[in-house]
């Protein structure tokens, strides 16, 4: 572990013996298996995010690629009619 140094490892002793004494020795497999999923669905859950992140950018891009045959809008194609409701500025 990185942060253990000559100071760190009386909090690191005295975390223990904290959480021996609220927890108790017979609980404490139960506290870290407990953590250990945690951790593991945490990772489960990121993981499973950045593929989700890496589909979409794949699928903006092969959208974004430009097509080989260009559409054409043909005569039903729809023209939008311009509303006269702008009112000259007077000046």
């Amino acid at each position: 572990m990185p942060f253990i140094g000559t100071g760190h490892i009386w909090i690191l002793a005295i975390l223990l013996v904290v959480v021996l004494i609220i927890w108790g020795p017979g609980k404490l497999p139960d506290v870290g298996s407990g953590m250990g999923r945690a951790i593991r669905e945490f990772r489960k859950a990121s993981s499973e995010t950045k593929e989700e992140l890496a589909k979409s950018a794949r699928a903006d891009t092969a959208a974004s690629a430009p097509s080989a045959v260009p559409s054409v809008a043909g005569p039903s194609a729809a023209v939008p009619e311009q509303v006269a409701t702008e009112r000259p500025v007077p000046g």
